[in-house]
């Protein structure tokens, strides 16, 4: 994938976590600071990888990183999660650089479920309905209807925590309510400009899985597969749906750079519930599944209005299935050496050794690639399994 850019200094990479789009920048060829949660071990060798909290002493906040970036030197700058739901943290981060990713403003257009949802329906595309106030006794098609089941949303999501049952209290301020509609989760990930856009993934996600340590409706990860494969109910049609839908969005809310959408496909049906209007955890699966990395057509598309000439449904049909899962904590634990799990190409995203982590945290990321779907997962939970069967229980002081 050829790309041109006038950008010859560093380029500055800001999220929670920024491991595996910093590997991609600097595989073709930028130089790179990242600053996450945790610059991890198994960064790229030209990676300058700051941690935060360890290295900087501060909160993994969006706010906080965006003030630490003033003394970080960089010509121009990307954002990840979580600074979608932050758009005066990303007009701070980009003061005086050239801003790779969509501005603040286009976050706060599509990151407002109401607009994307109105914009949607008004195309013809399914939706789950929303409300903002569960008790407006005026909506006839409202919670109340006993027969729905309704999911109680932060306007500010991300990665599918602080989701949960509505159990019928009020919605509190920057909460909504969202029909819950049951299926199988997935999502697209595409470049976009000058109001078209060119797919480059297509995956299920993985939720709230118990063999992951995630619960709820926690993200823990992703599986690519050709559009046989039984992920979904048929593949094929449901990757044209969800680029339909990434067209759409694109060109309505004028996406740049890479994006995802994430969405439920019940009975073939697709339901896009979220637009993630930056780089997505899932990109890098079809890094894996490509041979490529995908962050010069990310900055092709930022400065130039340029999109790749990649056909991803025919790249789909030859790959095999790749898939990666995010291993929680399941409680309080520390690991030993992590030295071995840089060798192991299974696992990334490698802690520093003797790092401590709460019930909840992320503790590493594992990879598979097998024939189907079935068997790509089976690896992903015996290798997560390995990893679980490594911790140590962090004891407690006399």
């Amino acid at each position: 994938m050829h790309f041109e850019s006038e950008l010859t200094s560093e380029v500055l990479i800001c999220g929670t976590s920024t491991r595996a789009a910093a590997e991609s920048a600097a595989r073709a060829g930028f130089s790179v600071t990242a600053l996450d949660a945790f610059a991890d071990r198994d960064q790229h060798p030209s990676v300058r990888a700051l941690s935060i909290a360890h290295d900087l002493n501060a909160e993994p906040t969006a706010a906080a990183m965006a003030r630490a970036s003033r003394n970080i030197p960089a010509e121009a700058v990307v954002y990840l999660s979580p600074f979608e739901n932050h758009p005066r943290a990303v007009a701070a981060l980009a003061a005086d650089r050239v801003l790779l990713g969509n501005t603040p403003e286009t976050l706060r257009r599509v990151r407002d479920p109401f607009a994307l949802a109105a914009a949607l329906k008004s195309r013809g595309f399914a939706v789950p309905r929303l409300l903002n106030d569960s008790n407006d006794s005026n909506d006839s098609n409202g919670p109340n209807d006993s027969n729905d089941l309704w999911l109680c949303k932060p306007c500010r999501s991300g990665g599918g925590t602080r989701i949960r049952q509505w159990t019928g209290e009020r919605t509190a301020r920057g909460l909504y309510l969202q029909e819950r509609i049951d299926g199988t989760p997935g999502s697209i990930v595409f470049a976009a400009a000058s109001g078209a856009c060119v797919p480059i993934g297509f995956s299920r996600q993985l939720v709230g899985d118990a063999n992951f340590g995630a619960g709820g409706f926690r993200y823990c990860g992703s599986i690519l597969a050709p559009p046989g494969d039984p992920q979904f109910t048929d593949g094929a049609a449901v990757f044209d749906a969800a680029c339909d839908v990434a067209q759409f969005v694109s060109s309505t809310f004028g996406l740049v750079g890479l994006n995802g959408i994430d969405f439920i496909e019940r009975d073939g049906i697709l339901y896009p519930v979220e637009v993630n209007p930056r780089w997505s955890s899932s990109i890098e699966i079809a890094e894996r599944a490509f041979a490529m990395p995908f962050f010069p057509a990310h900055v092709a598309a930022c400065t130039g209005g340029a999109l790749p000439s990649f056909d991803c449904a025919t790249a789909l049909e030859r790959c095999a299935a790749v898939g990666k899962a995010i291993v929680y904590a399941r409680r309080a634990v520390s690991v030993g050496d992590t030295s071995s799990w840089l060798e192991d190409p299974s696992v990334r995203d490698v802690p520093r050794s003797g790092e401590r982590f709460r019930p909840g945290q992320p503790i590493c990321s594992v990879f598979a690639t097998a024939a189907g779907s079935a068997a790509c997962y089976r690896l992903l939970v015996s290798r997560a399994a390995r990893v679980y069967a490594e911790l140590e229980p962090v004891r407690r002081s006399a």
